[in-house]
């Protein structure tokens, strides 16, 4: 499928083993000019082939497929390199599923029985750099979520000050796109400084960058 990408649209891609979903949310998404629904998949290895060739801006993928679920599409997504933003939209609100999904990289997780437009306004939310929880996740355990979890972390000299600079941005909350008109670059070379930034610190997502660097920043001189 031929992506249709724009500098004044964001591009999504909607993940889900059931048509009529996929059709709603497309439908629910139309309303938002600024919103472009770029691909369609209906199972993990058609996602994770779309993903890397289309790397859109943000992915809406369902937990529980026929197959290969979820997880492990998303496991497979961020091996490979994908930066795209990636949301769960699942009917599970188990807190097992919901750490399992974060700790995979993850950029939030909603729930289909959200009120339509809450969750037009969670993934508006979240394709602007924020991570978004559906109300039912409690606070605490979102708390304990965004904690990040100690992993050996490539020295931070190791960056380059492209890449530096682009890492401050996340921790921002700036999206690839906004990244690229801050910096005046295109968004194909802010996702390719992503990927080499995040391998770099042995992170598997923009979440876990951006709380990393907030809390580098914290830390005493």
């Amino acid at each position: 499928m031929e992506s249709r990408m724009s500098n004044d649209k964001f591009s999504v891609m909607l993940v889900d083993d059931h048509p009529l979903l996929r059709k709603g949310l497309r439908q629910l998404l139309a309303f938002e000019d600024d919103l472009d629904v770029i691909a369609e998949a209906s199972n993990g290895p058609e996602a994770i082939g779309l993903a890397n060739d289309l790397e859109p801006d943000l992915i809406i993928l369902d937990l529980n497929m026929q197959g290969m679920d979820g997880h492990e599409t998303l496991k497979r997504m961020r091996d490979d390199g994908v930066t795209s933003r990636i949301v769960m939209l699942t009917v599970s609100d188990s807190n097992e599923d919901v750490i399992k999904a974060i700790s995979l990289g993850a950029d939030g997780y909603l729930l289909k029985d959200s009120d339509p437009d809450d969750l037009l306004a969670q993934i508006k939310k979240a394709v602007h750099g924020k991570m978004v929880l559906s109300d039912a996740v409690n606070a605490a355990l979102a708390d304990a979520i965004r904690r990040p979890v100690e992993k050996p972390v490539t020295d931070i000299s190791n960056l380059t000050n492209r890449e530096l600079e682009i890492l401050e941005l996340i921790a921002k909350g700036l999206s690839n796109k906004l990244i690229a008109r801050e910096l005046d670059i295109s968004d194909g070379t802010v996702k390719v400084h992503v990927k080499h930034l995040l391998k770099k610190l042995n992170l598997r997502s923009r979440v876990e960058a951006a709380v990393w660097m907030v809390s580098f920043q914290g830390k005493p001189a």
